[in-house]
């Protein structure tokens, strides 16, 4: 026996061993091209300003020391070490983050009032954790101050919308950066080629989009290795070539020096050197379709070292050739090898590329379904490999603000100036909410935070400062495109938020429903309703204004509430919640539909029938408990509690976890016979399903401030009208769909 545990054991480890390598394969494609990428354009960058007035060897080793305890210290350190161990189940970047903070420390302004349903994820250990003092304190400042909690969404936005501005810039500054390259062998080529080049080439990259990454993918992770093989293998003979002293530059006695002879000039320097770690945060944020130990082990087993070797031989060769520090990286290629790394770098470049408009999709269905972008259109192009998404209006935007950087610009200096500015911030926001974490999720000791904001936040101010002063000479373009992002998530989130409130607090008593019957001359059709609506108790306004117009409705009512919570996935088996409203011969339920914000919603077919399924498995449960089993229904207690009921009983009453409002009434239904309810919903199924919307005109109030209504009236009813209509994102079908207009004052 112990040698077959023994041997049962040894096979799982290889089976583990061997799904973390190949996991640490694919990574090179998804995660590392832009990080790979940096070394066409770091050293051409970080010369092109007054720092090429000191062209001694000091200064280039200077800058190789810069080079060399950045990527130690951000990517290495930072991102390997500590930042990878704050997933969200398994997910990473900026919301996941932020997400975690609104569930395990209730910091969020995302459904406050839902958070007791927010927390279904199985990591719930992490609320064992005892409660520190600093822990206390900063949750008693953030409930103390609300605006705290506004000014945290808003930072998380800010990282969100730079890393939107990311999805424009690193096309832009990787294939131009490569396609420039063709002029160190044809000198007198003129810009516009290379622009109309670097055009064509990004034209063809978002017109290839449509058909999903999992059918180029496995092209990928071969050209990043061949890449990494590539420089790796140049950066060996450069340094053996023409400079092995370099190997002395890893010393942080370099650093000291450069600043020493260069001064300002070295400081200025910085927001050419801070582009090495573009694409640092990828790891980061890419982590949910991969592992902590994959993408730790690519990193330090192939990236760092193949990384560290390019830029000491790309140092080498310009301390003996000067004269190529405008055009060093393919001016350090052998001639022999020039054109399969000319080649092999542009379609490195395109896979870098292709990675962030993929994180770009990644995140921006995230923030819509945690209601902070208007609704788009998201195809989901691959059946197997979840989260590889396709948003064709995201999509085409991007191509086009690419497009106008490189048209507009045509100098890689000024982009790589808002290039640097946009990696930054987003790295500085993580740091920040990293402090959080630690203190009031992980519950550590303060001083380790404060230790860790201390490092790795002064690297990056210090870099941030450097950059912020290049707002006038690119920098301005990520600070102007992130302010109007950052602007339309926040006045959408707030429109929803006000339209929900109003929704929630002028929804009707269930008197009225429970009045209504045959005598009262409510006729009621064969078929199913559907009724969509916000509304997590009681009867939504849209509704009520319907039967007082059209006194009918469908012979089973299921109102449907959408939920999405901030946890990255919600299990099959907790997706519905269902409910019974009043007696059972009134035929009305409730299903809440849970999703998180990496899940993948099914088509309306699918939705459907899982949906039907969901509410007859209940019934065909509450009837095999028998009638000696007490129901939780929506009863009014009285006309003051009405609106003060219980709304959730679920698939997971059994359990004892129905949770819901804190009043409730017991009502005991003897003699219910839910096998006639039973043949009720399947001939209301047979009869066809419809569907209710409310189709809402979202006003501010005559007392309102200007500004509200300028948000209210005017930015968020723009964005009503032109984004995606509630129906079209959901896959209602037309011919069966009833929208009831409604106008609300908030």
């Amino acid at each position: 026996m112990e040698l077959e545990s023994g041997s049962t054991n040894r096979q799982s480890r290889l089976k583990l061993y061997k799904s973390t390598l190949i996991l640490a394969y694919q990574s090179f494609g998804v995660v590392y091209g832009d990080l790979s990428t940096s070394p066409i354009y770091v050293y051409t960058s970080t010369f092109s300003g007054r720092l090429r007035l000191h062209e001694d060897d000091d200064e280039i080793l200077g800058v190789l020391s810069l080079v060399f305890w950045t990527l130690t210290l951000i990517p290495l350190c930072k991102y390997i070490v500590f930042v990878l161990g704050a997933d969200d189940n398994g997910e990473g970047g900026t919301f996941a983050l932020y997400s975690l903070l609104c569930r395990r420390a209730k910091l969020g302004l995302l459904h406050p009032s839902h958070s007791t349903d927010d927390d279904i994820s199985s990591q719930d250990s992490c609320q064992l954790i005892k409660e520190t003092r600093a822990s206390s304190l900063l949750k008693e400042f953030f409930d103390k101050h609300h605006s705290s909690r506004v000014v945290l969404l808003l930072i998380v936005i800010l990282g969100t919308s730079m890393v939107i501005a990311d999805g424009i810039l690193t096309p832009s500054m990787s294939v131009l950066s490569a396609v420039y390259g063709i002029k160190t062998k044809a000198g007198g080529l003129h810009d516009s080629y290379a622009v109309l080049i670097t055009c064509l080439i990004l034209v063809g990259l978002f017109a290839l989009q449509h058909i999903g990454t999992h059918r180029v993918g496995f092209l990928f992770a071969p050209i990043i290795l061949l890449w990494l093989l590539s420089i790796s293998g140049v950066g060996i003979y450069n340094i053996i070539q023409w400079n092995p002293r370099v190997v002395s530059a890893l010393s942080p006695y370099y650093v000291y020096k450069l600043f020493k002879l260069t001064g300002k000039d070295g400081w200025t320097s910085l927001g050419g050197i801070v582009l090495c770690i573009t694409g640092a945060e990828a790891m980061f944020a890419d982590l949910g379709h991969f592992s902590q130990l994959s993408i730790r082990i690519a990193f330090t087993a192939i990236i760092y070292p193949s990384l560290i070797l390019a830029y000491m031989g790309e140092a080498a060769y310009l301390s003996k050739h000067k004269e190529d520090l405008q055009r060093s990286f393919y001016r350090a290629i052998p001639e022999v090898v020039f054109w399969p790394v000319f080649i092999i770098a542009t379609l490195a470049t395109v896979v870098a590329s292709q990675a962030v408009i993929s994180a770009t999709f990644s995140i921006i269905s995230q923030c819509w379904a945690l209601k902070c972008f208007p609704r788009v259109k998201i195809i989901h192009t691959s059946n197997q490999m979840h989260g590889q998404i396709y948003i064709p209006e995201v999509n085409w935007m991007l191509m086009v603000f690419c497009l106008l950087v490189v048209i507009g610009f045509r100098d890689t200096d000024m982009i790589a100036n808002a290039y640097g500015l946009t990696v930054v911030i987003v790295m500085f926001v993580t740091t920040c909410l990293m402090f959080l974490v630690i203190v009031m999720v992980w519950k550590r000791n303060i001083l380790a935070a404060f230790i860790f904001v201390t490092v790795f936040g002064f690297v990056e101010l210090l870099y941030l400062s450097s950059c912020l002063a290049k707002v006038a000479k690119g920098g301005w373009i990520p600070l102007i495109f992130s302010l109007i992002v950052l602007s339309v998530m926040y006045i959408w989130h707030y429109g929803t938020l006000q339209k929900q409130s109003f929704e929630s607090h002028n929804r009707t008593s269930l008197d009225m429903l429970l009045s209504l019957g045959p005598n009262v001359g409510i006729n009621r059709v064969r078929g199913i309703g559907l009724i969509y609506t916000n509304v997590l108790s009681g009867i939504p306004p849209m509704f009520s204004h319907f039967v007082t117009s059209f006194p009918a409705f469908h012979q089973v009512l299921i109102f449907v509430t959408f939920q999405f919570l901030t946890t990255p996935r919600v299990s099959a088996n907790q997706r519905f919640i269902v409910s019974r409203i009043g007696p059972a011969e009134f035929r009305l339920y409730r299903c809440i539909v849970r999703f998180g914000y990496k899940d993948a919603r099914k088509d309306s077919y699918a939705f459907e029938t899982d949906l039907i399924e969901t509410v007859r498995v209940f019934l065909q449960h509450e009837s095999d408990d028998g009638d000696a089993r007490d129901s939780v229904s929506e009863m009014p207690v009285n006309q003051h509690e009405s609106d003060c009921l219980r709304d959730d009983v679920s698939m997971r009453a059994e359990n004892g976890s129905g949770a819901g409002l804190t009043r409730c009434k017991r009502v005991r239904f003897c003699g219910v016979d839910n096998s006639k309810e039973l043949e009720d919903l399947e001939d209301a199924r047979e009869a066809g399903l419809a569907y209710m919307m409310g189709n809402t005109c979202v006003l501010a109030r005559e007392t309102s401030s200007f500004v509200k209504k300028f948000a209210i009236n005017i930015v968020y009813g723009f964005l009503r009208r032109n984004c995606r209509s509630p129906s079209t994102a959901l896959g209602v079908p037309h011919t069966s769909l009833i929208e009831v207009g409604m106008a609300y004052r908030v």
